[in-house]
C-alpha cells in the first residue's frame, strides 16, 4: 500500500512539474527583434518610419490583418488553421508521406501557429526542436486566440530582402497600405513568406507569376474568390525594386524617437494627432517657398500648427526634408532648435503690462533717442515717433517703446513671467539678458512659443467654459500623439495673464499690416480674421511670424540652421506669407468672445491713452482689463494760463487775474514733443510766455536728447581709421530760440531752431552744458560721457 502511495506520488509529482514546464514554457514575450518607429496620422494613414536598429524593415505587431491576407495566408499555408489547436495531424501526416517518397523535404505540414513559434525562436531546426516546437504551439493556442496568432505571423514573417511584416512589406513593394492592396497583390505577398528570395528585382519573377496564379486558384477552389477576379488578378505585374517608405513626418519621428522613454511609450508605433491633408498640404507650401529662398542662400524653413480647440499638433514640419544634400542640414528639427525670438515676445510684455495694471491699451509710450547704460536700441525704420500708443508700437514692432515699456515693468518680473508661461530655454539669470530680452537678447524654441501663445488662447476660450476662472492645464504644452487625459478641473481665480489682458493683446496683434496681396485685407469681409506678430532676430539670422485665431496657432521660422544671416531675411518678408499661405488652409471660424466681466469701461484721454484726469479735455470710454484701473492719471494734460488774446502765457506777476483765459493743454516732454509734432500735425506747442512774466520752471522747455546723462558714447572710426563724430541732439520748445553749446567749458557753436551738432571729443569724461538764454536769465543742462575703443555698428533687429 505504501509503496503503491509513493508510486502515485512520484508520478503526480512529474506531472506536476511537466504540467508547470508546460505552461511556463511559453516566454513573455515572444518577439524581441527591435522594430521600425512608425508615425501614423490621425486617421490612421502612414506619415513616416525608419528602419529598425538591426536593419530590418520591421513594423511593430498591428491591431488587426486585411481579410484578403488572412484568406490568401490560410489557403496557402494551412487551411485548416482554425480547427486545430496548433498542430494539424492530417497535414502533417501527407507532409511525412511525400517526404519519405521523394527522399527529401519536400512539405513541411507546419501550421501557422508553429511557424509563428518557429519565427520567434530562430534556431536550427532539429528532430528535437520540431517536436518542442509543437508542444510550444499547444501553449500558444491556449495563450492566445485565432486572430491573434495570425497577426503575430503576419507582422514577423519574412518578406525577402530586409523586409519583415505584412506591413512593411506592403509599403516597400506597392507603395501603400496593406488595407488598400489588391486579391493579386495580396496573393503575392502571401506567397512571400515560404520562397522570401522570389523577390530580387529582375529575378525569379516567373516563379513568383506561377506560385502566384496557383494561389488565385486555390482561391477560387476554397470560394474566397470567384474566377473572373483571379483572372484578372492573374495579370497584375509583380513587384520589382523596392520603395522608400513615405516621409512625411521625418522630424517629428526623431521627436518620438528622443522622447519615447520619457513618455513611457512602450511601442515604437504611434498614432499621432497629425492632419495628414494639412500636413501633406504645409509640406507643399515649405518646398515652394524654399525653392524661392534657395536663391538668397537661404536654405532652411519650419513650421507647427497646433489645433487650440483639443490642444493637439496637427501639423509638425521641423525642416524642409533633403537628406540627399547633406550640407542644407535638413535633418536639424528646427521647431526643437532654441533660436533669438526677435520681436516675437513683445505682445507679452503687452499683455503683462496689462494684466499687472501699469499700461491701458492706447497708452503713450516714449519713442526717443535712447541709451541706457550704453545700451543703444533703435528702431527698424531708424526713425522716432516721439510718442506712440501701446497697441501701435506693438503693431509696428517698433524696438525703442519695446524697451521703454521693460524698462518700466522690470526685466526681472518679465524673466519670471516668460518662465511661468512655458519659456524653458532661459537657462542664464535675468541679469544676463537684461533690457535686450524683449528684442531677442534671449533664445526659444518654436515648441514653446507657439505653446505660450496656445495656452493664451486656451485660456480666452475657456472663459465661458469655466465660468471665468482658469484652469492651469491651459498651458500645458501640445500632444502629438493620440492619448486620454484627464480634464483638471482645480479651478483657479488668477492666472499668469487674465482675460482681459489676453483679449486685448490678440486686438492689437490683429491690426498688423499683412504682406502681399493681403495688405488691404480688412476690405474683405472674407478675410480669416488673425492675431499675428512677426520677429527678426539680430543678424538677420531668424526670420519668424507667429498667429492665431481661436482655433488654431501657427509659428513659422525661416533661417539657416546653421545660423548664419542672410540680407532680406526679415519675418515681414520671409516668414508672414509662409504664415498666411498656411492659414488658408485652415477652416474660418468665430473671432473670440468678449471677457465682458473680465473688462471695464473707464474713462480715457483720447490724446494720451492714459486714464482721464480733471484737465483731460477729450475723454472717451474704453473697455479695458481690470487692472486697468491701478493705471496712473494722465500725466500729460496741464492747466495753463494765458492772456486774454491766448497768445501768450502768463502769471499774476504781468496778468491780472481776472483777465486770464484758462485751458487745458497737451504737454509732451521737449525729446518726445520734437519728434512728436513731427509726425502729429494737429499738435500745439505752448505758446510763449508774455514779455514780463515770470518763467518759473523754465528748465521744462530744453531737453538733451543725445546723449543722456551719465551715458557711455562709442566714437566710430570711418574706413580710413580716423576718428569719427559725434552728434549731438537737443530739444527746445521755442523753435526760434538759441542754444549755446559748451564742452570742457570751452564755448563751440550756436544753435538756432535745429539743435544739433556734429563733434569730435578728445577720449575722457569731458563735461558738457548748454545755455539758454530767456530774458535776463540764463539756463544751463549738464551731462558727462566717456569715450571709448570704437566697435563695429551691430544690425538692428525687430
Amino acid at each position: 500500500m505504501i509503496k503503491k502511495l509513493r508510486i502515485f506520488l512520484v508520478t503526480d509529482l512529474i506531472f506536476i512539474v511537466l504540467l508547470l514546464a508546460f505552461l511556463f514554457s511559453l516566454p513573455s514575450k515572444l518577439f524581441k527583434s527591435p522594430t521600425s518607429f512608425v508615425i501614423e496620422a490621425s486617421n490612421g494613414n502612414l506619415l513616416s518610419a525608419s528602419i529598425a536598429s538591426d536593419g530590418q524593415w520591421r513594423f511593430p505587431v498591428a491591431d488587426s490583418v486585411p481579410i484578403k491576407f488572412k484568406d490568401c495566408i490560410i489557403a496557402f499555408e494551412d487551411k485548416r488553421f482554425y480547427n486545430h489547436f496548433g498542430m494539424d495531424f492530417l497535414a502533417m501526416s501527407r507532409a511525412m508521406k511525400q517526404n519519405l517518397k521523394a527522399k527529401s523535404v519536400v512539405s513541411g505540414g507546419s501550421t501557422l501557429t508553429m511557424q509563428v513559434i518557429r519565427l520567434s525562436r530562430k534556431k536550427d531546426r532539429t528532430i528535437w526542436q520540431k517536436l518542442y516546437e509543437i508542444v510550444l504551439a499547444f501553449r500558444l493556442e491556449l495563450k492566445f486566440s485565432k486572430e491573434e496568432i495570425i497577426n503575430l505571423y503576419a507582422s514577423n514573417a519574412p518578406f525577402g530582402s530586409n523586409v519583415v511584416g505584412l506591413e512593411a512589406a506592403s509599403w516597400r513593394y506597392y507603395g501603400r497600405d496593406a488595407k488598400t492592396l489588391s486579391w493579386g497583390e495580396m496573393a503575392t505577398l502571401a506567397v512571400l513568406p515560404n520562397s522570401p528570395s522570389l523577390v530580387h528585382p529582375g529575378k525569379n519573377a516567373d516563379r513568383l507569376i506561377r506560385k502566384r496564379n496557383d494561389l488565385l486558384d486555390k482561391l477560387v477552389k476554397l470560394k474566397y474568390i470567384d474566377q473572373t477576379t483571379a483572372n484578372l488578378s492573374k495579370l497584375e505585374p509583380v513587384p520589382g525594386k523596392p520603395l522608400p517608405l513615405p516621409q512625411n513626418a521625418p522630424h517629428l519621428l526623431n521627436r518620438f524617437k528622443a522622447e519615447r522613454a520619457d513618455l513611457e511609450i512602450k511601442t515604437t508605433r504611434i498614432i499621432s494627432t497629425l492632419n495628414e491633408n494639412l500636413q501633406l498640404k504645409v509640406n507643399a507650401i515649405l518646398k515652394r517657398y524654399n525653392n524661392r529662398y534657395r536663391a538668397n542662400d537661404i536654405n532652411n524653413i519650419s513650421a507647427l500648427v497646433l489645433d487650440a480647440k483639443t490642444g493637439t499638433v496637427v501639423s509638425y514640419v521641423g525642416n524642409i526634408y533633403q537628406p540627399d544634400q547633406a550640407f542644407l542640414e535638413s535633418h536639424v528639427d528646427m521647431i526643437r532648435a532654441p533660436r533669438s525670438p526677435g520681436s516675437t515676445l513683445k505682445p507679452l510684455l503687452y499683455a503683462s503690462m496689462m494684466n499687472d495694471g501699469f499700461i491701458l491699451p492706447h497708452t503713450l509710450i516714449p519713442d526717443i533717442p535712447t541709451q541706457i547704460a550704453g545700451y543703444s536700441p533703435q528702431n527698424y525704420d531708424l526713425g522716432y515717433d516721439g510718442a506712440i500708443a501701446a497697441d501701435k508700437a506693438l503693431s509696428r514692432s517698433l524696438n525703442i517703446p519695446a524697451v521703454k515699456m521693460l524698462q518700466q515693468y522690470k526685466y526681472e518680473r518679465f524673466y519670471d513671467k516668460l518662465k511661468k508661461l512655458g519659456i524653458g530655454t532661459l537657462n542664464q539669470p535675468a541679469d544676463h539678458y537684461g533690457l535686450s530680452l524683449i528684442l531677442g537678447g534671449s533664445e526659444v524654441t518654436m515648441w514653446d512659443l507657439a505653446n505660450t501663445y496656445m495656452g493664451m488662447v486656451r485660456t480666452l476660450n475657456h472663459f465661458n467654459t469655466y465660468k471665468g476662472l482658469y484652469n492651469p492645464d491651459d498651458y500645458k504644452p501640445a500632444s502629438y500623439f493620440k492619448t486620454e487625459t484627464k480634464e483638471n478641473k482645480d479651478y483657479q481665480r488668477n492666472s499668469f495673464l487674465d482675460h482681459g489682458a489676453i483679449w486685448s493683446t490678440f486686438n492689437a496683434m490683429e491690426e498688423v499690416m499683412r504682406p502681399g496681396d493681403e495688405g488691404l485685407w480688412e476690405q474683405f469681409s472674407s478675410s480669416q480674421r488673425v492675431a499675428w506678430k512677426t520677429g527678426t532676430s539680430f543678424g538677420f539670422r531668424d526670420a519668424w511670424a507667429v498667429g492665431l485665431t481661436p482655433n488654431y496657432v501657427v509659428c513659422v521660422w525661416v533661417g539657416n540652421a546653421d545660423g548664419e544671416g542672410r540680407p532680406g531675411l526679415v519675418g515681414i518678408e520671409a516668414a508672414a506669407p509662409v504664415l498666411f499661405d498656411i492659414f488658408k488652409q485652415l477652416p474660418n471660424g468665430k473671432w473670440f468672445e468678449t471677457p465682458t466681466t473680465k473688462l471695464k469701461k473707464i474713462k480715457i484721454c483720447k490724446q494720451s491713452g492714459y486714464k482721464a484726469g480733471e484737465n483731460c479735455a477729450d475723454i472717451t470710454e474704453e473697455l479695458v482689463p481690470v487692472a486697468g484701473e491701478k493705471t496712473m492719471i494722465c500725466p500729460y494734460h496741464k492747466l495753463i494760463h494765458l492772456d486774454r488774446t491766448e497768445r501768450f502765457r502768463v502769471t499774476d506777476q504781468c496778468e491780472s487775474v481776472t483777465n486770464m483765459q484758462h485751458k487745458s493743454w497737451f504737454i509732451l516732454p521737449p525729446a518726445m514733443e520734437y519728434y512728436y509734432k513731427i509726425k502729429n500735425s494737429d499738435y500745439k506747442i505752448l505758446p510763449p510766455f508774455m514779455a514780463g512774466c515770470d518763467n518759473s520752471g523754465g528748465n521744462n522747455v530744453m531737453e538733451l536728447i543725445y546723449p543722456k546723462n551719465g551715458a557711455t558714447v562709442y566714437i566710430p572710426l570711418e574706413l580710413d581709421g580716423s576718428r569719427g563724430k559725434i552728434v549731438l541732439n537737443a530739444a527746445h520748445r521755442n523753435s526760434s530760440s538759441k542754444i549755446y553749446w559748451h564742452i570742457d567749458n570751452e564755448f563751440v557753436a550756436t544753435t538756432t531752431n535745429y539743435h544739433q551738432l556734429a563733434i569730435s571729443p578728445p577720449p575722457a569724461n569731458i563735461p558738457l552744458r548748454l545755455l539758454m538764454k530767456m530774458g535776463n536769465d540764463w539756463y544751463k543742462f549738464s551731462l558727462f560721457w566717456t569715450r571709448i575703443k570704437s566697435r563695429k555698428t551691430k544690425p538692428i533687429i525687430n
